[in-house]
């Protein structure tokens, strides 16, 4: 059977991908960026089709032959058009999937039950219309908070419950949902393949409970082993919540105006009997995050939200530029004999950020994102999706990674902060009449007078923070006895 998956390189489609694989079934997969799909998947024939759905799609076919289509494309973004780009994108995959021999659309949505939503679930029931609009039947999952290590409801969680002991939180903390472990979430997914029961057919998917944001905080503490306090406040506005939302966490400002302004909505989900027809077992949220720590612990992380490039307004196209600019910029270049071990050297440059940090001046990096935060950038609570692998396109803290070459001894990175221009930061090992020498470069294209001033200014930072990060990494650490 051939499956269509849109939406490979988001959270969900790094999730579903393996499981389809491990399934037997033959996929093609829609991405916006090519040198951003993970291929490494094992087993299985996978096509690589690149689309934009939101652009220009008169060039493209899907193949003929495809079965089942997955439509997973979701936009994080807040803005004028956001619903208008939804719908767009949704007009664009039902005209190139209606040209097809497809026998099944599967649409994970948002759960629309409640009398008035959000913008961002209203999204959702609009692009639910256009699809059933066409001539291919289809089944809409309907899904409300989804708990899984990477996952935007889960990190976020984690960021409020490990950072604040005593909380004074919006009172949407009171509003309702039904927390969904991400494993149940693939198992209904892939579960309705070919369920002819289930063509033109919604379905609301949640986990056995039914909690407020409150009680999710405070079971995700009880997990933890801490124990915190949490206090509503009446009078807080939305976008005061949107505010303290984005200071306190990992979220971008946009993505923070909807996550607020969804979470003031019920999303608990209508009876059915989907779980028990497929078998099913549901999780609680407390096993759910459970499962998703051993995740962590084990690094096996496979997606995260935060490697989207639409929650953070980034391009997919920066993925392709692999070549610093050379003109017009200001270049930071040092360069280190490296005395021992060259992939000692190179293991340290792997485990860059994050909770590891930047080897020298923590806390000069960690002024850079709280500034970074004050004017509206990603600051550097993204952390990385995992503490030993880069992957191309990962988010890495305030940078997305562009290259990341093990067998070159190279990695590339574009800053996403807030900046009067463009930056990059790479780091490669060369070797030169057998001695092997570390290279890192600070690169920064400018924008106007205020971008030149602004490189001046932080010289002398740079001075101290990059002479010392280099010498750090070439730093030989003592052999384990």
């Amino acid at each position: 059977m051939h499956i269509l998956v849109t939406g490979s390189n988001g959270y969900i489609g790094q999730r579903l991908i393996p499981v389809l694989l491990e399934q037997q079934y033959r996929l093609t997969c829609c991405v916006r960026s090519r040198q951003r799909f993970e291929a490494g998947y094992n087993g299985g024939e996978i096509q690589v089709l690149e689309v934009d759905f939101s652009g220009d799609i008169s060039p493209l076919k899907f193949p003929a032959d495809i079965d089942v289509a997955f439509y997973l494309v979701h936009s994080m973004r807040e803005g004028a058009d956001f619903e208008a780009a939804e719908q767009r994108a949704a007009k664009a995959f039902l005209e190139l999937v209606e040209g097809t021999q497809c026998k099944q659309v599967i649409y994970l949505s948002g759960i629309v039950n409640a009398d008035q939503l959000s913008k961002h679930l209203s999204s959702r029931f609009a692009v639910e219309n256009i699809l059933r609009s066409g001539r291919i039947p289809v089944t809409v999952l309907r899904a409300g908070i989804i708990v899984g290590s990477g996952s935007s409801s889960f990190e976020i969680i984690r960021d409020l419950v490990e950072k604040l002991p005593v909380m004074i939180t919006p009172k949407w903390l009171r509003t309702k949902c039904q927390p969904l472990a991400i494993r149940n979430a693939i198992a209904f997914l892939t579960g309705v393949i070919m369920d002819s029961e289930s063509f033109n057919k919604d379905y609301d998917i949640g986990g056995p409970e039914i909690l407020t944001y409150k009680q999710m905080l405070e079971q995700f503490a009880e997990v933890r082993g801490l124990k915190r306090h949490i206090f509503t406040l009446p009078v807080m506005t939305p976008r005061l919540s949107s505010y303290w939302l984005y200071f306190v966490t990992s979220t971008s400002y946009p993505l923070a105006v909807n996550l607020v302004n969804s979470m003031k909505v019920d999303v608990t989900c209508r009876p059915n009997n989907l779980a028990e027809r497929l078998g099913i077992a549901l999780l609680s949220y407390k096993q759910a995050v459970e499962m998703a720590f051993q995740k962590i612990e084990q690094n096996e992380v496979i997606s995260s939200w935060k490697d989207a490039f639409s929650a953070f307004n980034t391009s997919p196209v920066i993925i392709n530029n692999i070549e610093v600019p050379v003109f017009g910029c200001f270049k930071d270049t040092r360069h280190r004999e490296i005395s021992g071990d060259p992939d000692q050297v190179l293991g340290k440059i792997w485990r860059i950020g994050g909770e590891q940090g930047w080897y020298y001046g923590n806390s000069l990096w960690k002024l850079r994102g709280f500034i970074d935060k004050a004017f509206g950038g990603v600051g550097l609570r993204r952390g990385r999706t995992s503490a030993l692998q880069i992957e191309r396109g990962d988010a890495l803290d305030f940078w997305r990674v562009i290259i990341a070459d093990k067998i070159n001894r190279r990695l590339l990175l574009y800053a996403e902060m807030k900046l009067p221009g463009e930056a990059w930061l790479e780091f490669q090992i060369m070797e030169k009449e057998k001695r092997y020498y570390l290279f890192q470069t600070a690169t920064f294209r400018p924008k106007g007078l205020l971008g030149r001033l602004y490189w001046y200014s932080v010289l002398p930072f740079h001075y101290f923070i990059f002479n010392g990060m280099i010498r750090e990494l070439v730093k030989q650490e003592p052999e384990e006895a």
